[in-house]
């Protein structure tokens, strides 16, 4: 028989558990600092419980460890890791290092169940959602690795890697009210992002449940059959939807949605494209980030030119829209942005 994973009772229910175990409170304490703020592997490494207790635990519940596969390193110090979870799936997590601060993008699916076609995970099947635990999982051994590697705090956390977050919703919520709170890493949701492909009616939610963390949108094109071509959700997803719901999210939020623009040469990267963006932007209060393409295979798509990159951005800023280039980081070990496929996974998809 299945054990339960002990990090699927919250405080309460744990705090229960141990008064029915005809023990003192405080237990429940430290076994939620062990679980959360250690991130311990086994109940044997809780050294301040008495065997008794430990015994105990084992032999109610587990505890489910995600492991490393393997870490790349790439020439610009980003570290891409191959995340194996209990069932041997794979996701994959990337440290993003500056001067001054580490960013952990991560996971929120094992693949992903949309086809966005200049996307590497997009080649992969959805097997499963990944659970709170095993996103909040990914996040601190990011944290550890920033520490170990580059005596770096962690300062950021995107869901950017694989997989869909708003079809993975409570958990990817649950993940970010552990990571924000005082019992887990304790981090400003301010500093958290949360990035969708444009899923309207859980923007709206998004919204409605009064989240305080920063939320991006995959556009890649104001224009609607650009978008389609490219993005299939937009099909039951239009322009018009997305700007009523991000208005909606501005507005009861206060925060300003981030668009995400990746550029592909002689297909979005045109005066007319920027033109378009322009005016989506008027109907929606907004920031703009311009996203460097990163080679997939089995993609039709190449970067845009230095060039036409100028020529956008000039176009913008004479429109008062301003924008933000985003680099590639990692392009060298697929860690880039829309890079994250595990080969071996792809080749059982």
């Amino acid at each position: 028989m299945t054990k339960p994973d002990i990090r699927h009772l919250n405080f309460e229910q744990l705090q229960n558990w141990i008064t029915n175990q005809n023990l003192p409170k405080y237990r429940a304490e430290q076994i939620y600092h062990w679980l959360w703020l250690k991130n311990v592997a086994s109940f044997d490494e809780m050294t301040d419980l008495p065997k008794s207790l430990r015994t105990l635990l084992s032999e109610q519940f587990e505890i489910k460890k995600i492991q490393t596969q393997s870490i790349q390193i790439s020439k610009d110090k980003t570290i891409k890791c191959a995340i194996r979870l209990f069932d041997n799936n794979i996701v994959e997590s990337v440290l993003i290092p500056t001067k001054d601060r580490a960013t952990a993008c991560v996971s929120s699916q094992v693949g992903c169940s949309l086809d966005c076609k200049f996307c590497a995970t997009a080649q992969l099947k959805r097997k499963r959602n990944l659970d709170y635990q095993e996103i909040y999982q990914q996040v601190y051994f990011i944290k550890e690795l920033a520490k170990e590697k580059y005596n770096l705090n962690l300062t950021n956390i995107v869901y950017m890697g694989m997989g869909e977050p708003l079809l993975n919703y409570n958990n990817v919520l649950k993940s970010i009210e552990m990571i924000t709170s005082p019992k887990g890493l304790g981090m400003s949701p301010q500093r958290i992002t949360v990035s969708t492909s444009g899923i309207a009616k859980m923007i709206v939610k998004l919204a409605d449940d009064n989240v305080k963390f920063n939320l991006a949108l995959s556009l890649h094109s104001a224009i609607e059959e650009k978008r389609q071509q490219i993005m299939s959700i937009s099909t039951s997803n239009t322009l018009e939807m997305l700007a009523n719901a991000l208005n909606y999210f501005y507005q009861k939020t206060g925060t300003r949605p981030t668009l995400e623009y990746v550029m592909l040469y002689e297909f979005n990267d045109s005066i007319k494209d920027a033109q378009a963006l322009v005016d989506f932007c008027r109907k929606v209060k907004s920031k703009v980030n311009l996203i460097e393409y990163n080679p997939v295979e089995n993609s039709p798509f190449k970067k845009t030119t230095p060039e036409r990159l100028n020529a956008f951005v000039e176009y913008l800023e004479k429109h008062r829209v301003i924008a933000t280039v985003r680099r590639s980081r990692g392009q060298d070990i697929d860690a880039a942005c829309g890079q994250l496929v595990n080969k071996n996974q792809l080749a059982l998809s």
